[in-house]
């Protein structure tokens, strides 16, 4: 009988042209070929620099499943452009073969037919192990974490993001930048940062008060690797009060600030930095305008928008890495830096397929002593699902339904909101649903679930809100993550629509009725950014109507129609 190992299929070779990515032939092999780690590691070395990107990890230390989205949507100036193509227009983009492991890896389709074959993903002991073999090829590698890590589990809620610290600590990054790390607090944010043995960056992390640079955080750090002065500037995610509560972390203010940016590349260069890398937590399309505005970066790694692209994109002489998230891929980047120059790159999406890469022995004991104390409360099975469980996709995910549908029921309301985050790992059809798995989707430090009131007006300036952060043509304007999620709420939106006349046709699902603007509607949701917010906490809410229903099953949601795509 062959084993799920055995059966994983690649031949991942680093392609050997100047300025392109190593995506290389497991993209285009179909499932006849036994999958190795070495294949998985193979990569010809290149230039005189190397980096090793992670992000978005959300304190996820074992193997998981992790579904791509099926619709994300670009636009203005990025529609139809990546990360904004999915499903089999992607794969014919970057030519997979179907039912291949980059199928499996990088798209939706047959996701719950190929989780069988292809299996988990992530763990960090398996991302130690891709590490260390990079670093043994290349010694003097940057290993760099673009953030939200310190965020999304039991253990990271319970330990305060200690368990995250001292996992990567093991893993040894050399910088990090921040995002949902601030919605410990700041008092808590600055103990750990203190604790830190590498850089915390963020250029544009303020001080609140006086409008200059915060002090815990550094702007950038230089790096002498591979016989190359090295500067990489941090860029914390810049909406960080418009989308996480401002109040947890008063001290500190945010945005984009491109002058200042502009700036440290100018400071940098003057210090002797042949080669600038920005950490970033911007989101990709924010990136990409970045790119197009500040001179003199070569490398942007990106994070935030969960984004896994096989190639790099190019702006101008700027090249844009992305990641994807969860623990799911690494990055390895080299370059040829000569003469104060980029002169060529090669790049590396390293699928971790935990079933053909082993764990680090090391890392496994570390994640294991850090998990040891809760084991009885992650293990505990609460339901089952039939239905495959997964958050990605602008406008609802199964998880999501799930969540609303416990809202709407344990709280007595007609209508539920849910964030539109990005985070949380897929569960397939058959498998148990434990306390763990519930946590993974709804960890945070403001997870309160209110009841309410919201006139059908306020429902509709909430929407409009939400829908133009996620599709104002200019990228610097979208400060959301996906859709608010809606349950027992139908509704219409026109992405392409200007601001405030994008939703349409908001109708009550339990009765089919139009939403009255005049009258108000008991609405339940959870993740309000208002100080003081009162409720149960979202965790203990879905548990409970789990278990009252024993099996899960999530049936297709209508209840959005887009146009203007």
């Amino acid at each position: 009988m062959i084993s799920r190992r055995d059966f994983l299929q690649v031949g991942m070779a680093a392609s050997a042209v100047v300025g392109a990515s190593g995506f290389g032939n497991w993209a285009r092999l179909g499932a006849q070929q036994a999958l190795t780690q070495d294949q998985l590691l193979e990569f010809d070395s290149f230039g005189n620099v190397s980096l090793i990107h992670v992000t978005d990890i959300h304190a996820q230390l074992k193997p998981i499943y992790f579904r791509e989205p099926s619709i994300n949507l670009g636009v203005g100036g990025n529609k139809g452009a990546v990360p904004h193509v999915t499903g089999a227009e992607f794969r014919r983009l970057y030519g997979i073969a179907d039912g291949s492991p980059s199928h499996y890896a990088l798209s939706s389709g047959d996701f719950s037919s190929l989780a069988q074959a292809y299996g988990r993903v992530g763990g960090l002991d398996r991302v130690a192990t891709v590490i260390k073999a990079i670093r043994a090829d290349r010694p003097d590698a940057l290993l760099l974490d673009g953030g939200d890590t310190w965020h999304g589990s039991y253990t990271c809620y319970h330990s305060a993001g200690q368990d995250m610290v001292n996992v990567m600590n093991a893993l040894q990054p050399d910088a990090m930048t921040f995002h949902w790390e601030f919605t410990l607090g700041s008092d808590r944010v600055a103990e750990l940062v203190e604790s830190l043995p590498f850089a915390a960056l963020g250029q544009n992390i303020f001080d609140a008060e006086w409008d200059e640079p915060a002090e815990l955080f550094a702007p950038y750090k230089l790096f002498e690797r591979g016989g190359t002065k090295i500067a990489v500037i941090g860029q914390a995610f810049p909406y960080m009060p418009i989308a996480n509560p401002r109040w947890m972390f008063p001290e500190y203010s945010f945005g984009i600030r491109d002058e200042n940016m502009a700036a440290m590349v100018e400071e940098v260069r003057a210090a002797g930095a042949q080669c600038v890398v920005v950490l970033s937590h911007n989101g990709f399309d924010v990136d990409k305008k970045m790119a197009g505005i500040v001179p003199g970066i070569d490398v942007i790694l990106s994070g935030h928008t969960h984004d896994a692209l096989p190639e790099p994109v190019l702006v101008g002489e700027t090249i844009i890495v992305a990641s994807g998230s969860n623990g799911k891929f690494v990055s390895r980047v080299d370059l040829d830096i000569r003469d104060g120059r980029m002169m060529g790159y090669r790049t590396k999406l390293i699928p971790v397929f935990s079933d053909a890469i082993d764990p680090d022995p090391e890392v496994a004991a570390l994640i294991d002593a850090e998990r040891a104390p809760h084991a009885a409360q992650l293990t505990e099975v609460i339901g089952r699902t039939d239905s495959l469980l997964y958050r990605r996709g602008n406008f609802n995910g199964t998880w999501d339904d799930l969540i609303c549908d416990a809202l709407i029921s344990e709280r007595d309301a007609e209508i539920a909101l849910s964030p539109g985050v990005r985070w949380g790992p897929s569960l397939v059809p058959g498998q148990d649903i434990t306390r763990e798995d519930i946590w993974n989707v709804t960890s945070m430090t403001y997870g309160e679930a209110y009841r309410t009131e919201m006139t059908g007006e306020f429902l509709k300036i909430v929407l409009e809100d939400v829908a133009d952060n996620i599709f104002n043509p200019d990228p610097y304007y979208q400060q959301g993550g996906d859709m608010v999620r809606t349950g027992g709420l139908g509704y219409r939106v026109n992405v392409t629509a200007p601001q405030g006349e994008r939703i349409s046709n908001m109708t009550l699902l339990s009765t089919g009725e139009p939403i009255d603007p005049a009258r108000s509607y008991v609405v339940a949701g959870w993740a309000s950014v208002n100080e003081g917010t009162k409720g149960p906490q979202i965790w203990d809410v879905v548990e409970t109507h789990i278990k009252k229903l024993g099996t899960v099953t999530v049936d297709p949601n209508t209840s959005v129609d887009v146009v203007g795509v």
